[in-house]
């Protein structure tokens, strides 16, 4: 039997939402979070929405900054929400970071970090996501459809 490894080269998770309509900035960077599956349904754990909200103002000033200046931002962010700070060890806020920046909607810069290129998320979202990922994943899949043609078509025996 060929072995063949069952680890993703790459993945994304994207989720369809309703139309937005009277949402926060807050709200508006949840539902992004949550349609490109970097939260799930329901989640409460909800710290990259403010790290992505801490570097979006960042950027607006076209400034980057340490994980340790992000992380003083989104305290403060979630105290002026009344959130919980769960989920603000410097550990979970490296793992988040890490996560954005393999989605390609933050990049790091010697140590510090910020928007990919000061670039506005839809911007990214179709240069990066879209264009990149999106349609690379898309490719893959398409050759293994084409492949399995083969076993429909007899051309191939079961190993």
């Amino acid at each position: 039997m060929a072995q063949f490894s069952e680890t993703p080269l790459m993945e994304i998770i994207l989720r369809r939402y309703e139309s937005p309509h009277n949402l926060s900035r807050r709200d508006t960077l949840k539902k992004i979070c949550l349609s490109l599956g970097l939260m799930q349904p329901g989640d409460s754990r909800d710290i990259i929405v403010d790290i992505l909200m801490v570097l979006e103002q960042a950027k607006e000033k076209k400034s980057e900054l340490s994980a340790v200046q992000i992380k003083e931002e989104l305290v403060e962010i979630r105290k002026s929400h009344g959130l919980s700070l769960n989920g603000t060890a410097d550990s979970n806020i490296r793992r988040q970071l890490k996560r954005l920046r393999d989605v390609f909607l933050i990049e790091k810069v010697k140590n510090n970090y910020r928007i990919l290129e000061f670039m506005s998320l839809e911007d990214i979202f179709e240069n990066k996501i879209q264009k990149i990922i999106l349609d690379a994943v898309l490719s893959r899949n398409k050759e293994y459809f084409n492949y399995y043609k083969k076993f429909e078509k007899k051309e191939v025996k079961e190993k």
